[in-house]
């Protein structure tokens, strides 16, 4: 069986009537409402919306940084919702990359630390996190910073070193929250080139959360929120 045939009959991510409500005070705020949504290995898609669409609440569902209040997660076929917290943050660490706008780099660390982190989390004995750390900051130009704590790089450094982290391990699925909010519009699109080529190169699916239209319209699927549902789908399975 082909790659293709396999990513149409087994999506990567699905997720299926999920809803995520929270209390907030005597309020009860539905930030996801009956959402279906199908993600396969290769894809590249932008998920827009307003603020408080529900564009973040759905990344946090899709990397298993929340759980649903109803419905399921799916992750390869296999249903998350039984995991417990230490399951889902070694299945996280083993299939996922997380980018985010601020960064979360460890101050003290330098860049090459800061990556290799992702594989010492794996198990992976420190001689060869090493390597493959130095490899990934090379793969987003940074090889010549990589003994730089973040505090002496750019902003568009210390995000291409977020790149590299989430990259390090080759996940399955690189999801990135607004990755180029904080940047310029010269930096920002160099980023962006960055995560298109790099998760290109290694097969996984691409997710990036974004206002900005110029980012979506690179991406081939667009998702637009609206009120905690998917109002438009460019490229809905099925």
């Amino acid at each position: 069986m082909t790659t293709d045939a396999v990513a149409c009959h087994a999506p990567l991510v699905r997720l299926d009537d999920v809803s995520r409500v929270f209390d907030i005070g005597t309020q009860r705020v539905h930030a996801l409402d009956h959402v279906n949504l199908s993600l396969s290995a290769g894809e590249a898609v932008a998920i827009v919306g307003a603020s408080g669409s529900g564009k973040t609440t759905l990344m946090n569902l899709i990397g298993l940084l929340d759980t649903p209040s109803m419905g399921d997660t799916f992750l390869d076929g296999a249903s998350t919702r039984a995991l417990g917290p230490t399951q889902r943050a070694r299945l996280r660490n083993l299939s996922i990359g997380l980018v985010f706008q601020h960064y979360h780099l460890l101050p003290q660390l330098t860049a090459v630390q800061n990556v290799e982190l992702t594989m010492l989390y794996r198990g992976v004995p420190a001689r060869d996190a090493m390597g493959h750390a130095r490899e990934a900051l090379a793969s987003v130009g940074l090889d010549a910073r990589a003994e730089h704590v973040p505090a002496q790089l750019s902003g568009g450094e210390r995000q291409r070193v977020a790149i590299a982290r989430a990259l390090v391990g080759r996940p399955r699925l690189l999801l990135a929250d607004e990755p180029t909010g904080a940047l310029d519009t010269a930096t920002s699109a160099a980023v962006l080139d960055l995560l298109i080529e790099n998760t290109a190169a290694h097969g996984c699916a691409l997710v990036i959360v974004t206002h900005d239209a110029d980012i979506a319209a690179r991406l081939a699927r667009r998702i637009v929120m609206r009120d905690g549902r998917i109002v438009s789908d460019s490229g809905a399975h099925g």
